[in-house]
C-alpha cells in the first residue's frame, strides 16, 4: 500500500477521532449514533496509523509529500 496521507492529515484524523471518543464516553451521544461515530473514530485512527486512506486511492488523492 502506498502512503497517501500526509502529516497534517494524520494529525487532523487523530484529533477528530479523539473528539468523537470524548463525545461518546461522556454520554453526549448515545444509541445508534454512538455506534456509528465510534466506528468512524476507529476508521480515522487506523487510517492515520497506516498512512493509507482507501477512499483517496481510487481518486488518486494524496496529501503525503512527494518523493524527490
Amino acid at each position: 500500500m502506498p502512503k497517501n496521507i500526509g502529516t497534517v492529515d494524520r494529525i487532523a484524523r487523530v484529533i477528530i477521532a479523539a473528539i468523537l471518543a470524548v463525545l461518546i464516553f461522556t454520554g453526549q451521544v448515545s444509541s445508534t449514533a454512538a455506534i456509528i461515530l465510534g466506528v468512524v473514530a476507529v476508521i480515522l485512527l487506523l487510517t492515520s496509523i497506516v498512512s493509507f486512506c482507501p477512499i483517496y486511492f481510487p481518486f488518486k488523492i494524496s496529501t503525503a509529500k512527494k518523493k524527490a
